[in-house]
C-alpha cells in the first residue's frame, strides 16, 4: 500500500476566457462566458453555428516556427497549456529529466486539412474524375512532407517532452473528456507507484474547427439554438437541448507531495483517487442509469483507499465539477448515477459546469473539470452554472446558480464522460 501522496502545483489553461489560471478561473468565478458565433469560417452549412472559439490564439508566443509548422492548432493548444502549468508551478524547465513523466488526452485525428484541400482540384481529369494516377504524380508537391507527423494523434507528447526534456513515462489517450481526466488519473498512480516525482498531465483540442464541427454537428449532442449565443448551453435545467464546443488546452503538474514541499511548492489540491467505468452503449449516447459513472465514482474512492490512513483524504466530497453538458439524457444520467455511488450523501454536493462558458472542450473537458476543481479547493469558491435557472425533472440536486458560491475547502469530485458511454472520475482533496 503506497504512502507517496500526489498534489497539484501547477495549472495552465488556455480557454476562450483567456489564457493562463488568472483570466480563465477569475472569468469562472465572475459568469462571464466565452461562447458566441463562430468566426473562423463560413458556418452557413452547419445546424450548430456557435462555440467558445479562442480568437486572438498566438502560438509563437510559446513555441519556435518550426514546431509551429509541424503541428496543428490543437497541439499547439497543449504545449502552450504545458508551458504556463510549468511556469506556474515555478520549476526550472531546461531539462525535467527521467523521472519527470507526461500524460495527454485528446481528440484529434487528422492533420490540418487545409492544405490537402486547396490541392484537391489538381487531382481530377477533363470529366471532373478523381485520378489516381494524377495524386501519384501531384503528390510530391501537394502533399506538405511533414503532415505524417503533425497529424499523429500524440504530436502533442512529443513537441513536449522535446521542449521541456522529459524523459519519464508517458502515454497519450484518445477519446472525448474522458482521454484528458484519465491521462491526469493515469500520472497521479505513475507518481503514487514511484515511477515518477512529477508529470505533467492534461488534455487539448481545437473542437471547434470546421473539420470537428463538421463531425460532431450531425450527432444530435449540440444545441441549435444559435439565436440564444452564450445562453445556449444549459446543463441540468429544464431547457437544455444540448451542448455547445470549445476549444483549448489544460495541463496541471502533479508531484509527489514531500517533492513538492521540499521545494517550497504551491499546492493547490490533492489527487486522492481516480476510477473509470463504461456504460457499455451504442455511441453517441449513455445508458440511463449513469451505471459507467456509478463504477467510475466508486472506483475513485477505492483507489483513495490505498491513503486511507491519511485524515485529509478522508469524509464526503462537498463539490462535484459535473460533466454536465446540457444535453437532456446526459445531464439526467449523471444526476443518477451521482445518487446511485453517494446515496443521502448527493444531497449535501454543490454541483456545477463551466461548459457554458469554456464550452464542451472534448478532449481537454475531464482535465478542466479537474482543473476547475482543484481551483474550487485553493480558493473555497463554487462557481455558478450559467444558464442554470429551473432543474430539469429529474435534475433536482443541488446546483450552484445564479452567483458563485463560497464553501470552506473540503474534498471535491471531477467527472468526465466520452460519447460512447466511457466515464472518469477523479477525486480531490484541500491541501494538506
Amino acid at each position: 500500500m503506497s504512502t507517496r501522496r500526489v498534489v497539484i502545483t501547477g495549472i495552465g489553461l488556455v480557454t476562450a476566457l483567456g489564457e493562463g489560471v488568472t483570466a480563465t478561473w477569475d472569468a469562472i468565478v465572475d459568469g462571464r462566458s466565452g461562447v458566441a458565433p463562430l468566426r473562423s469560417y463560413d458556418t452557413a452549412p452547419l445546424r450548430t453555428r456557435i462555440g467558445a472559439e479562442i480568437p486572438d490564439f498566438d502560438a509563437a508566443r510559446y513555441m519556435k516556427a518550426r514546431t509551429i509548422r509541424m503541428s496543428t492548432r490543437g497541439d499547439q493548444f497543449g504545449i502552450a497549456a504545458a508551458a504556463l502549468a510549468l511556469g506556474d508551478a515555478g520549476l526550472d524547465t531546461d531539462a525535467l529529466g527521467m523521472r519527470a513523466g507526461l500524460y495527454l488526452g485528446g481528440n484529434k485525428d487528422v492533420c490540418d486539412l487545409d492544405p490537402l484541400i486547396a490541392g484537391i482540384v489538381g487531382i481530377r481529369n477533363v470529366d471532373s474524375a478523381s485520378s489516381i494516377r494524377l495524386i501519384g504524380e501531384l503528390a510530391p508537391s501537394m502533399i506538405p512532407p511533414l503532415i505524417y507527423v503533425e497529424g499523429l494523434q500524440s504530436a502533442a507528447c512529443f513537441h513536449i517532452s522535446l521542449m521541456f526534456g522529459i524523459r519519464g513515462p508517458n502515454a497519450y489517450y484518445a477519446g472525448a473528456a474522458d482521454a484528458g481526466a484519465m491521462a491526469i488519473g493515469r500520472a497521479m498512480r505513475a507518481i503514487r507507484r514511484g515511477e515518477a516525482d512529477l508529470a505533467v498531465a492534461g488534455g487539448c483540442d481545437d473542437a471547434t474547427t470546421w473539420w470537428a464541427m463538421s463531425k460532431m454537428d450531425g450527432l444530435g449532442l449540440l444545441t441549435r439554438r444559435n439565436e440564444l449565443g452564450e445562453r445556449a448551453c444549459r446543463p441540468f435545467d429544464r431547457d437544455h437541448d444540448g451542448a455547445v464546443l470549445g476549444e483549448g488546452g489544460v495541463v496541471l503538474v502533479l508531484e509527489e507531495r514531500e517533492h513538492a514541499l521540499a521545494r517550497g511548492a504551491r499546492c493547490y489540491a490533492e489527487i486522492t483517487g481516480v476510477g473509470s467505468g463504461n456504460d457499455s452503449v451504442r455511441a453517441p449516447g449513455c445508458a440511463a442509469d449513469g451505471r459507467g459513472l456509478v463504477r467510475a465514482i466508486a472506483q475513485a474512492r477505492t483507489d483513495a483507499a490505498a491513503l486511507r490512513d491519511i485524515d485529509a483524504v478522508r469524509g464526503p466530497f462537498d463539490r462535484v465539477l459535473a460533466h454536465g453538458s446540457g444535453t437532456p439524457s446526459g445531464d439526467l444520467s449523471e444526476m443518477r448515477a451521482l445518487r446511485t455511488a453517494l446515496g443521502v450523501e448527493a444531497e449535501k454536493l454543490a454541483v456545477t459546469s463551466c461548459k457554458p462558458q469554456v464550452g464542451h472542450l472534448v478532449g481537454a473537458a475531464g482535465a478542466m473539470n479537474v482543473a476547475a476543481a482543484a481551483l474550487s479547493l485553493y480558493s473555497g469558491v463554487v462557481p455558478s452554472t450559467l444558464n442554470h435557472s429551473t432543474a430539469a425533472p429529474g435534475c433536482d440536486l443541488d446546483v450552484v446558480a445564479g452567483s458563485a458560491r463560497e464553501t470552506p475547502a473540503g474534498r471535491a469530485l471531477a467527472l468526465a464522460r466520452g460519447v460512447e458511454g466511457q466515464a472518469v472520475a477523479v477525486g480531490l482533496a484541500a491541501a494538506s
